[in-house]
């Protein structure tokens, strides 16, 4: 759709506007929905379905990230990208594996080499998508249209944050629905296949507006030529390295001999920009794991705000919303207040956002600190634990290590030993378990989940929090046992041998906490959100409008490149440290990223004290007036010696830089 000869549209417009940009924008929001709304119900696909520890799957969604900022370098095709991202969604959302119906895959390697191929998939095609479509929305704008250019990417960037902000919101609602047709659990099926179901609208959208649309032929690519440009410096330079060559001003003054002044004066300051790139991605490091260890934080906390539930996946809409908050708050009152005081330019800006991101992951730590002190003691990596459940009602002795200690009647007691551990917990999910001591075979519903067992302990059993009815049943008599379940609790239920049917029946059924509600409140997290928003639009917002200001008109795509590969670059740090890092203590990690996040940001600020701004305009016209007599210079390079070894390698330069004139010419990116 893309490479079709140009201006062959005809130009539909409405107020002002054309109305293929109805087609793009609409495009855009479902796509985005589609893949932030997978995106944040990842990690806890990856823990509670696959069951992977939290350190492996904070590894492999950082490695998603990463590649999904990695692939537009790669050039991923738009068109293809679609495609391939609704048949990968579809890869997960239909569980292809589970032969026997009973909710868990039967063959667990096929599984997760589908679920890696998808999410493989779906990086290719968010990383062909991503610098695309904005480009394209603008090629539908002609020349006078700048105001309503304008205005489009303002309604573009709304668009995706409101594709964020919605799907964030409505995903983990459906992932908390349960479904199935034979076992009823956590539906994933449903969170995948509405995003699936949503790219399926954008292809549709986006073939409807195809004979409106104004397409633009290839132009080449301006970062394989700046690349050309500084490999040929680099080897010139390398060829002249003997001291009988006069030295030159600048590195990139080596490529003189065979690109015009304009070209290589446009790469210096695009590497001035990049330069200042380096240290950017540990800001990033710690962005994107609100999708990650954030999530896992909230999965041990109280999710109940009265009138409603939030799911910990939830949380992370407190981000977008609060950027709708705080990008015009920042422009129209926070940055005039400032200004008057002291000139508060763009780098510094970007060293306020990464210093407050540290900030947010400190806050973090702090918090993490009070979630610690209200879970359960979990053994050691050398320990695991034991539990006694005394199912009569008087106290026994028991014996351990030398020591006595008391049980009291149908009561508990857990010893960290060399036994294995059986407690676990799920955020808004209560685990429950049936101790069966009735002497013959017993069937429990509850929440239309029905488990028979015999006289043994069941396994735990997940359950939605608030009032539940346990209805315990044998082939004649059935039983009604109701209880509080609180966010993250775990009980088990002891049914006597003296148990019997009747009235009052549920007064023989005893209940043991094995571990208490979580009890810190998931609003907390809201200050670490607000301190890593505002960094964010901080430094975000403003390096963007820093590199856009600093680079020259036909280097905005090298730049753009450079700014998602720092974002790819912060999330593979990510896994580098979830995988080595041997701290047992989630605090003590946060606390790690926020000390080196602190340190960057020192160096950060002193490269950006020997920072020098520049007009690039100003830069650009001076070169465009020396251009003919720069032409007629490479022209006498380029001309081959006869008998020279060299003249055909002259001539392919010659060849070369009849192309390169095109980095000449002022492009739109």
């Amino acid at each position: 759709l893309l490479n079709k000869e140009a201006k062959n549209a005809t130009m539909v417009t409405i107020f002002g506007y054309p109305l293929s940009i109805f087609f793009i924008v609409v495009n855009e929001f479902c796509e985005r929905f589609s893949y932030y709304g997978m995106r944040a119900v990842l990690v806890l696909y990856f823990k509670y379905f696959l069951r992977w520890d939290e350190d492996f799957a904070t590894t492999i969604y950082h490695t998603f990230v990463a590649l999904c900022y990695l692939t537009p370098i790669l050039g991923a095709i738009v068109a293809d990208s679609w495609l391939g991202k609704f048949k990968t969604i579809v890869y997960l959302s239909i569980d292809i594996t589970d032969a026997n119906k009973d909710g868990t895959p039967d063959n667990m390697t096929l599984h997760v080499a589908l679920s890696m191929l998808g999410l493989f998939l779906i990086a290719l095609g968010t990383g062909g998508i991503k610098p695309c479509v904005a480009a394209f929305g603008g090629d539908q704008f002609e020349d006078h249209q700048e105001k309503q250019r304008s205005t489009f990417f303002s309604i573009f960037y709304l668009s995706i944050n409101a594709g964020s902000l919605i799907s964030t919101l409505i995903t983990p609602i459906l992932r908390a629905q349960t479904c199935g047709i034979h076992i009823q659990q956590e539906c994933y099926p449903l969170a995948f296949g509405v995003p699936a179901a949503l790219m399926v609208v954008a292809l549709i959208v986006f073939i409807v507006g195809s004979p409106m649309y104004n397409r633009n032929p290839p132009q080449g690519n301006i970062i394989v030529k700046v690349c050309k440009c500084i490999g040929f410096a680099v080897k010139n330079r390398f060829r002249h390295r003997s001291s009988q060559y006069p030295k030159r001003e600048h590195w990139m003054d080596w490529a003189e001999e065979k690109y015009n002044k304009l070209l290589i004066a446009q790469v210096k300051m695009a590497l001035k920009v990049l330069f200042l790139y380096i240290p950017l991605p540990m800001f990033w490091a710690l962005f994107d794991q609100q999708g990650s260890r954030w999530t896992f934080q909230a999965t041990t906390m109280n999710g109940n705000f009265g009138a409603i539930t939030i799911q910990p996946d939830q949380m992370q809409t407190v981000n977008p919303i609060l950027i709708l908050i705080l990008v015009p708050v920042m422009d129209t009152l926070i940055y005039p207040l400032i200004s008057k005081c002291f000139n508060f330019t763009p780098l510094r800006r970007i060293t306020v956002g990464m210093f407050l991101a540290a900030l947010a992951f400190v806050a973090a730590a702090l918090l993490q600190i009070q979630i610690d002190e209200t879970l359960p003691d979990f053994p050691s990596s050398t320990e695991s634990q034991v539990k006694f459940i005394n199912m009569v009602n008087r106290d026994l002795q028991i014996e351990a290590d030398n020591e006595t200690i008391s049980l009291k009647g149908f009561g508990t007691l857990v010893l960290n030993s060399f036994v294995y551990n059986l407690i676990f917990s799920v955020f808004e999910l209560s685990f429950r378990r049936v101790l069966n001591g009735f002497g013959s075979v017993l069937n429990v519903t509850v929440r239309d989940k029905v488990f028979n067992f015999t006289s043994n302990m069941s396994e735990y059993l997940s359950v939605s929090h608030g009032k539940a009815e346990f209805m315990i049943k044998d082939n004649r008599e059935s039983c009604v046992y109701t209880q509080e379940l609180g966010f993250g609790s775990s009980y088990t239920l002891i049914i006597p041998s003296t148990f019997t049917f009747g009235e009052r029946c549920s007064e023989n059924i005893k209940a043991v906490m094995d571990m208490k509600p979580n009890s810190v409140h998931m609003a907390w997290q809201i200050i670490q959100y607000f301190l890593m928003t505002t960094g964010e639009v901080v430094f975000s917002v403003t390096g963007l409008e820093f590199s856009y200001s600093q680079a020259p008109s036909n280097m905005k795509s090298v730049l753009q490149a450079g700014w998602l590969l720092t974002v790819a670059v912060g999330n593979i740090i990510v896994l580098i440290v979830a995988e080595a890092a041997t701290l047992e203590d989630q605090w003590a990690e946060y606390i790690l990223f926020a000390s080196l996040l602190v340190l960057v940001c020192i160096t950060f600020a002193i490269m950006a004290y020997f920072y020098t701004y520049t007009d690039p305009t100003k830069i650009e016209a001076q070169f465009d007036k020396m251009e003919p007599e720069e032409k007629e210079k490479r022209k006498n390079f380029d001309m081959p010696r006869k008998g020279s070894a060299e003249s055909h390698k002259e001539d392919r330069g010659s060849s070369d830089s009849s192309s390169d004139d095109e980095c000449t010419k002022q492009t739109k990116i």
